[in-house]
């Protein structure tokens, strides 16, 4: 059977220890001895039933508060599928421990208590699961016995949360109403809510696809020890993050880029064929390299970012304020070096999702900043590999976690980092004597009027592989659904805007970067801004996507080998960069970056482009940004 990890989340006192005692004792979880203690402690507190809570309410403090103050692990099976769920804190003070029991999590339970609807711990833990990208939220709405089971105000929650959701992109959100004091809805199908036609809590549970979030595909294995027992054996110890290996695969070292080739596999002391994720083994290579704890193997070409400085949201868990001037331990992996704040772009306001400016960080605040370590690191982004796009910061002198922190770019060196970063999003130029005017109206205002999300679709690849023809077709299919767009295109812009640039490395960068502004001037007017550039440079994309809030930017790369893009030559330029009359011609005289987490590839060698505009289309349907009409 495979393990769904499970997190609950919500404020005080909306039940969640109680649910996770009913889904044991109504799924038969629970031991003899332990339906005694609780039997006890219940006629102890004077309770007249049984009180479910106190499965997972360990402590002494809790029990005589009746509050969770620790995360409590519990573990259960039922013939379908096993469980481990974190019953997480719901008070504000203890909203770090919610982010430790949910960072593992493919599910989250946020508990809404019906006679109170959305609160802003409610709002809160929902930001924080689409921040750590947990794939599924179930929005359980409890105490439904406490208000009749009225439907109304059932429905009422759920409009004001999908309302809240909306700015989240998060991909899988469901709602269920129930009593867990009751059991309604929580193991079996309550009688009293018949207009509710969904599954049970525990049947969806059993029932929800997993293991989408998993990188199944990048190799990473962080080195926790190099094994030399003899001089006859040397191995290397730790756990598969992602992806996986066989023997003879090829693999590359880092930080050293040294390459070698996998000997064999170790698993529990015995040879094996191949490690995948989650899998603690011990490797052995072809030839002997200097390699030691905090190094990480890796598949070679299927590389990781090797950078110094991040872009990243933090989220500060510490009752000491963030200090941006002060060095912390940066705990990456098995890797671990000095690291320090270089500047915080924003803070996040939890109830509106609006950045403001921020100097400093307090306890349960969220922000983005910009990070310089010490050392180099190797990461993918967040929304690639949690396992490798996330970390934690360290106080050297008392040794607490004081941040967990999920890593969006990396960012290139400059000659000087601003002591402070009020910009909301990437180091941007800005005119001196400017103020910035906000808008009559909200993008959320407009969302709601066009009826669908803005984001920013970044169609990127090289000349010829048929960036703008899908680009202008996926723009008519969504002009023909009503929806607003707005279309960029390479050869445009260069007419009029940056008219002025060449095609040197600086002028590219200039060009992506005046485009990445306009489409976000697009994307704060409520519009699907549509951009099809070769925008060849990672870098350059990376800060486009910081412009745009998390699940809103989509980078699509339009894969086509350069022989076909050349085969094509739509406009001649080709054959024009050989003969020399182009200089710094992208695939010819001057290099591509490939995408390295890209949301989707639409490879246009095999893929006819109205088959290409169809997978975009159900992208955006997937991801909520637009809705298909009925019928």
């Amino acid at each position: 059977m495979d393990l769904l990890r499970i997190a609950t989340a919500g404020s005080v006192d909306d039940g969640k220890s109680t649910l996770i005692g009913r889904l044991l004792y109504d799924s038969k979880a629970i031991f003899v001895d332990q339906m005694q203690a609780i039997e006890r402690a219940s006629r102890q507190r004077g309770d007249a039933t049984l009180d479910l809570a106190l499965l997972t309410d360990g402590l002494r403090a809790e029990r005589e508060q009746g509050i969770t103050i620790d995360v409590a692990y519990r573990y259960f099976a039922t013939p379908r599928r096993k469980f481990v769920i974190a019953d997480t804190p719901g008070h504000i003070q203890y909203t770090r421990n919610m982010v430790t029991g949910a960072s593992t999590a493919e599910l989250a339970i946020v508990l809404i208590d019906a006679r109170r609807g959305v609160l802003t711990q409610s709002r809160r833990h929902g930001y924080l699961a689409s921040l750590l990208q947990i794939p599924h939220i179930v929005v359980a709405v409890n105490k439904m016995d406490l208000v009749g089971f009225d439907q109304a105000v059932y429905a009422a929650i759920v409009a004001n949360y999908t309302a809240f959701a909306a700015g989240l992109a998060l991909e899988n959100l469901h709602f269920i109403p129930i009593s867990a004091l009751q059991g309604d809805n929580v193991v079996e199908e309550s009688l009293r809510m018949r207009w509710y036609d969904g599954p049970s809590l525990l049947h969806y549970l059993e029932t929800v696809e997993i293991g989408v979030g998993r990188n199944l595909t990048d190799f990473r294995f962080p080195v926790q020890l190099a094994v030399r027992p003899n001089q006859d054996f040397r191995g290397y110890a730790g756990q598969v993050a992602s992806g996986s290996i066989a023997a003879g695969d090829e693999v590359a070292i880092l930080p050293s880029g040294l390459t070698s080739r996998v000997c064999s596999i170790l698993a529990s002391g015995e040879p094996a064929p191949a490690a995948s994720l989650g899998d603690s083994v011990v490797i052995t290579l072809e030839h002997e390299l200097d390699i030691s704890r905090g190094d990480m193997i890796v598949r070679k070409g299927q590389l990781p970012v090797v950078t110094d400085r991040l872009e990243c949201t933090l989220c500060w868990l510490s009752e000491e304020v963030l200090v941006p001037s002060r060095e912390y331990l940066l705990q990456h992996t098995t890797h671990q070096m000095r690291a320090r704040i270089l500047c915080i772009h924003h803070r996040v306001d939890v109830d509106t999702l609006t950045h403001e400016e921020a100097a400093t960080l307090t306890l349960n605040e969220i922000g983005q900043v910009q990070i310089q370590t010490a050392r180099l690191l190797f990461y993918d982004p967040y929304t690639a590999n949690r396992a490798t796009g996330s970390f934690i910061l360290i106080d050297p002198y008392s040794h607490n976690t004081v941040a967990a922190g999920m890593i969006l770019a990396s960012t290139p060196p400059v000659a000087a980092a601003p002591a402070r970063q009020t910009s909301t999003t990437a180091n941007r130029p800005r005119s001196t004597n400017v103020t910035w005017e906000g808008e009559t109206l909200s993008r959320q205002t407009r969302e709601v009027h066009n009826g669908h999300l803005a984001a920013v679709l970044w169609l990127t690849g090289l000349s010829g592989a048929g960036k703008s023809t899908v680009a202008r077709l996926v723009e008519q299919r969504l002009f023909d659904l009503g929806c607003q767009t707005f279309y960029l295109d390479g050869d445009n812009v260069r007419h009029g805007l940056n008219g002025d640039l060449g095609f040197s490395a600086a002028d590219r960068k200039e060009n992506i970067r005046r485009v990445a502004e306009v489409a976000r001037l697009a994307f704060m007017h409520g519009q699907l801004a549509i951009c099809a550039f070769i925008s060849p440079f990672q870098a350059d994309r990376d800060l486009a996507r910081l412009l745009i809030p998390q699940g809103r930017f989509l980078e699509i790369y339009v894969r086509c080998s350069a022989e076909e893009c050349a085969r094509r030559d739509p406009k001649g330029l080709y054959a024009r960069a050989r003969r020399g009359e182009i200089a710094e011609f992208t695939g010819i005289s001057s290099p591509y970056e490939p995408p390295l987490a890209p949301e989707m590839v639409l490879d246009t060698e095999r893929t006819a482009p109205e088959e290409a505009v169809s997978q975009v289309l159900e992208e955006l349907v997937r991801r909520r940004i637009v809705k298909l009409p009925m019928g």
